[in-house]
């Protein structure tokens, strides 16, 4: 072994130093990583001074107004007036009954996946809630006109209306003059189902990843399968459900097509969930293709789409906030 060991020594060139083999191959791979990473950086920021430039007409002349304005009249009294707060309200109004209607469903998913279902049934539901993120955004547009429309009409304006508006401090919220169907309501409708596959898909994943012995060990004490989830897989895995969550928040933020087709697309501020109103994302999809260039008009839809950027920016930097605070709690 000695003799082993010295004749490895001797191996070692005098400057003390062995040469590093592969050395041009490590320095490419770190260089085109490097690249890539600045490139992200780079698209990122081109995007940003694109919108900010392309709006920077319409803040000059508006100002602070523009946030707060709810008109938008191109071409009324030869005038043009603009004003991004309809379309602020929908977008975020519409995303956040998405999330409230989509994560205690790709909850429950994501629990019977995970602990309810046997063997055979769960790669056939896991992989029909993943095929739903594979449909594309037009055809649940389609979809959401011709069945969630006239559902929501039928069996929830029509048949509960009276009985949702005389509910106690939140009555006002469902009391609406239009029945037509199209709505936020809808809309959010049509956007949980669109973003629930990433949720559960997400859910179900980290579940699956908290160790055996840990959950073993709950039921060994006799906690139950409800207390198991709540106690132990909840708590092992809650950033990276908060991380689905986002990315379902962050989906239905931007979604166009399909919200363009339920919302009913009206610019003026909506009394209730169930009248109909617009998203940051249908007005630019409706109203860009008509926009002359160089005109306010186009100048709005580019403010507007910055708009949208700095929500999505602001609701990722809170989860991150909210995330840290947990941790260090």
């Amino acid at each position: 072994m000695q003799q082993t060991i010295t004749a490895d020594a001797s191996a070692i060139p005098a400057g003390g130093v062995r040469r590093r083999t592969g050395s041009f191959g490590d320095k490419l791979f770190e260089g085109l990583c490097r690249g890539a990473g600045v490139l992200v950086l780079l698209t990122l920021g081109g995007i940003i001074l694109t919108l900010l430039i392309g709006g920077l007409p319409a803040f000059t002349h508006y100002g602070l107004a523009f946030l707060t304005s709810d008109a938008w009249n191109p071409v009324e009294d030869h005038r043009e007036e603009y004003g991004a707060l309809v379309s602020i309200f929908g977008t975020v109004v519409s995303a956040v009954l998405a999330i409230i209607f989509a994560v205690p469903v790709a909850f429950g998913i994501s629990f019977f996946l995970t602990e309810l279902a046997p063997e055979w049934l769960r790669r056939p539901v896991g992989t029909a809630i993943e095929l739903l993120a594979a449909v594309p955004s037009i055809i649940y547009g389609m979809w959401g006109l011709f069945v969630v429309v006239p559902f929501v009409q039928i069996y929830i304006q029509l048949a509960l209306g009276d009985y949702l508006t005389s509910i106690p401090l939140i009555g006002f919220i469902f009391e609406s003059r239009s029945f037509a169907g199209t709505s936020l309501f809808t809309a959010a409708l049509v956007l949980a189902i669109m973003i629930l596959p990433f949720i559960a898909a997400t859910m179900r994943d980290v579940f699956l990843q908290v160790p055996p012995v840990y959950k073993e060990s709950a039921y060994g004490l006799g906690a139950t399968r409800w207390e198991v989830v709540k106690g132990v897989v909840l708590p092992y895995t809650r950033i990276s459900v908060v991380g689905g969550i986002m990315l379902g928040l962050g989906r239905a933020l931007g979604e166009t097509m399909a919200v363009t087709f339920v919302i009913g697309n009206a610019n003026r501020m909506p009394q209730s969930i169930f009248d109909p109103s617009t998203t940051i994302a249908s007005v630019i999809a409706m109203e860009f293709p008509e926009s002359l260039s160089g005109s306010m008009k186009q100048s709005a839809l580019f403010a507007l789409g910055f708009l949208l950027f700095v929500i999505s920016f602001l609701v990722l930097a809170a989860s991150r906030w909210l995330l840290r605070s947990r941790l260090k709690a």
